[in-house]
């Protein structure tokens, strides 16, 4: 039960981990401080970058109890403010999918071997962060629970692949290992509703425990309130639904 007389605390600081290859590299990170072992959630940042919205979305889930690191993905394409180092993934064609998966699956390796984690860990993202939280549960053993929020090119066609993206995450289904929650826009092009539908076709397919929900009146990034596509009520609705999820399946 809460009472406001209870101690309350945050630490949240920039780590170093090791990510693919064992490579080191950056992250943020934030936990709650208290008495008690705590779940933790790993967040894959989205295309626009490593950015101030990921730091917030990190510190927002030690507030409500998870020890929360969001590596920095773009870690080896140098110094600069997010958006320019953005713009340089972009015209080098993306992050490899192994990279990728390879940083987000240290991160849970990171948080597992600290002290105060109660060894569930589940994992976040939205727009390619979502891709690539999906990519990476199904092909890492060990999350306990992962949220995609908009995450496009889940479903991908042919020609969509290459050297970097050689296999298409909805082909990876089979092999995801725990509750999934969707969180989609109607009006987004990225996914489509077409796309989140052939995504949840192939979820029930595989008998994967799945919860998706399609919001009205919103595109791609409606938790964005610095960006255009904000939209309040869903975007509340939403954070309650993530949560609600995660005391299900981690606390």
């Amino acid at each position: 039960m809460y009472t406001t007389d209870m101690y309350e605390g945050v630490l949240a600081e920039t780590v170093t981990m090791t990510g693919a290859n064992g490579n080191s590299i950056n992250a943020y990170m934030a936990r709650p401080l208290g008495e008690g072992k705590f779940p933790a959630m790993v967040l894959a940042h989205h295309m626009p970058g490593w950015d101030q919205w990921y730091r917030e979305a990190t510190y927002k889930f030690a507030q409500h109890g998870y020890v929360t690191i969001t590596p920095n993905l773009y870690f080896r394409s140098g110094h600069g403010t997010p958006e320019d180092v953005a713009a340089k993934v972009r015209a080098d064609g993306g992050v490899a999918d192994d990279q990728a998966v390879g940083d987000l699956a240290g991160a849970m390796k990171h948080l597992r071997a600290l002290p105060y984690v109660n060894g569930k860990v589940g994992i976040f993202g939205t727009c390619s962060g979502g891709r690539h939280a999906y990519l990476t549960a199904c092909r890492t053993p060990g999350f306990d629970a992962i949220i995609d929020c908009w995450g496009g090119r889940v479903v991908m066609t042919p020609d969509q692949l290459n050297d970097k993206y050689p296999v298409s995450p909805l082909d990876y289904t089979r092999e995801l290992a725990c509750p999934i929650l969707g969180l989609f826009g109607e009006d987004d092009s990225s996914p489509t509703p077409e796309q989140v539908k052939l995504h949840e076709e192939e979820l029930k397919k595989h008998g994967k425990n799945y919860e998706f929900h399609m919001y009205p009146k919103a595109g791609h990034g409606f938790f964005y309130y610095d960006c255009p596509n904000y939209r309040q009520e869903q975007a509340v609705d939403g954070w309650k639904k993530v949560f609600a999820f995660l005391e299900k399946n981690l606390v």
